[in-house]
């Protein structure tokens, strides 16, 4: 028996971006219930709406939130009804190659990019009876879904749902970028394209690993002034700076070049940035055909390298506790990340924001 009906915000390549009621079945095996009381608006959604990365179903919308356990099917162990939970859109099949390797990032076996959950189907029914797809195995933009037990996170219950809903996504990304994907280490240098909220966790988690110095690159004041307060060392206007060649002449070129907006353009000017042996790290996601050029003899030449960023190479279930962790322990002032509180129904507006880097992160909330 499906819940009754509550709004949600629905993708459809004839429609666009609408809300639309829809009820959620109860969790099968291996799934758990989720009523969501957070959801970060995302650079990935946009894509979606955008139609850089095109959909030929019905989607629901969000894939960073967090909530409570309401209830469990059978099998599942990690989680019982009332825990607090972040999701994890990137739910690992815990079975395939990668998995047992420890790179659950690299996953062959989800379902979640699909827009499925790992059974190839669905939750959501509209109230027509159409079926509609979880965005990235969620669809966390209304007030209640099922997701895969590998997709819910336990996390201390005193740890705020605004601040959960961006672990799911935003900060585990961008802080993984650092310490995971790139392995910085203290004193290695380092400069952050675009300083959206994956941009300004990447420069969270670069002073968090103590690296320095830290230019960070915006078209935006404000969030270059919001990079400063998070650990930034020096902010450029990268409509009015070369910013390869400011790296090159203050820095003699930096150890890591990360990009966080996924522009083609942007990329190809990476290894231009870096010092001979540096890294480029390409944290944001392009549309799913772009290309990027690059000087071969130059990356030859000088060992420099280009490193592929998914999920910040994370294990969302040993990853997403440690970064809460940290949170309460005061050493990530994930606070300052949110800008706009909104209700569900205000879900256009956030994306209009996102359009025009206007603000920080907003969360929605049912």
């Amino acid at each position: 028996m499906s819940s009754p009906l509550s709004p949600a915000v629905v993708f459809t390549p004839a429609e666009g971006l609408h809300t639309r009621d829809v009820s959620v079945r109860p969790a099968g095996p291996g799934e758990v219930e989720i009523e969501v009381r957070a959801a970060g608006v995302c650079h990935s959604d946009l894509h979606v709406v955008s139609g850089d990365w095109p959909t030929d179903r019905p989607l629901v919308l969000g894939h960073e939130a967090a909530g409570v356990v309401t209830a469990t099917g059978a099998g599942v162990t990690s989680v019982r009804p009332g825990d607090h939970v972040v999701l994890s859109w990137f739910a690992p099949c815990r079975r395939c190659r990668r998995c047992a390797a420890g790179q659950a990032w690299l996953c062959t076996g989800t379902k979640a990019v699909a827009n499925t959950l790992p059974d190839g189907g669905t939750a959501f029914t509209g109230a027509d009876g159409e079926q509609l797809w979880p965005y990235l195995g969620l669809g966390a933009f209304t007030g209640r879904l099922v997701v895969p037990e590998a997709a819910a996170v336990k996390v201390p219950e005193e740890l705020p749902f605004g601040i959960g809903a961006l672990l799911g996504c935003s900060i585990t990304t961008g802080v993984g970028a650092v310490v995971n994907t790139a392995g910085v280490r203290a004193g290695e240098s380092a400069v952050v394209i675009g300083t959206g909220g994956v941009g300004l966790s990447v420069v969270m988690g670069l002073r968090l690993v103590g690296a320095d110095p830290v230019v960070a690159v915006d078209l935006s004041a404000e969030r270059l002034a919001a990079a400063r307060s998070f650990g930034a060392t020096h902010t450029l206007d990268g409509a009015h700076e070369d910013v390869a060649a400011w790296c090159v002449e203050h820095l003699g070129g930096v150890d890591y070049a990360f990009e966080a907006i996924g522009s083609p353009k942007v990329v190809e000017t990476l290894p231009g940035m870096l010092t001979s042996g540096g890294a480029a790290v390409l944290v944001g996601m392009a549309a799913t055909d772009a290309t990027a050029s690059f000087n071969l003899f130059d990356l030859a030449d000088q060992g420099k390298r280009i490193l592929g960023c998914n999920y910040g190479s994370s294990v969302g279930e040993i990853d997403i506790p440690k970064l809460a962790r940290l949170y309460l322990a005061g050493r990530l002032p994930l606070d300052e990340l949110v800008g706009k509180t909104r209700p569900m129904s205000e879900a256009a507006d956030a994306f209009d924001d996102l359009r025009t880097n206007t603000g920080m992160r907003t969360i929605l909330e049912p």
